[in-house]
């Protein structure tokens, strides 16, 4: 169960959010959010989980850093919308496992791979604190903005009602992020990779 500890103006080049800290016991989480969300339906709405290396490093082997801005952009345009932040480095596995899975990687591997081979979960992130955050913002309905499928599914396995997704376009002009956005593909994301590699050509 989570509580909201705090809150407060966070002004950002996408414009302002209320930004809303909460805690759950053991982790903190944030709700960026702009716009009146309580009782509205189909609110534009990115889970977000955390990112080091991008986020922070300004790495260009993962794309998270554009999604987190693709997501205020389009929230911006749309003047309304929610962004949750979920503090679960390397999908939830922590960023030693990031950081182990890297040679193996250079070798090959894709990240699925990676994680399994060092006896790691391939997904161990969890929605039910983004669930809990969207029930106390008392949202009626998302439009979630994702790749993944799987966590339309497991948002409402918590009673979240996701009217529709919209995808995050992907960069096809980085060659770095290939072969994560194939393993992607492979998990079920859908990227349309045959139309973003032939914008190359």
């Amino acid at each position: 169960m989570i509580i909201r500890l705090a809150e407060g103006n966070l002004k950002t080049k996408f414009g302002v959010f209320l930004e809303v800290l909460y805690y759950d016991g053991q982790k903190e989480s944030m709700a960026l959010v702009m716009g009146d969300v309580e009782n509205a339906e189909n609110v534009l709405c990115r889970v977000h989980s955390s990112c080091i290396s991008a986020h922070i490093f300004n790495s260009i082997e993962c794309d998270c850093r554009e999604q987190m801005e693709m997501s205020q952009f389009l929230i911006q345009q749309e003047g309304r919308g929610i962004i949750i932040w979920l503090d679960q480095e390397g999908r939830a596995n922590g960023h030693l496992a990031l950081l182990s899975s890297v040679k193996l990687k250079e070798g090959g591997r894709n990240p699925t791979e990676a994680y399994v081979e060092l006896g790691y979960e391939v997904d161990a992130r969890s929605y039910r604190r983004a669930a809990e955050i969207l029930k106390d913002l008392k949202v009626a309905s998302i439009i979630l903005l994702t790749n993944s499928p799987h966590k339309v599914g497991d948002l409402e396995k918590e009673h979240i009602k996701v009217a529709d997704t919209r995808q995050i376009a992907i960069d096809p002009d980085n060659d770095l992020l290939l072969q994560a956005y194939e393993d992607k593909v492979r998990r079920g994301h859908l990227i349309d990779l045959a139309t973003s590699l032939d914008k190359k050509t």
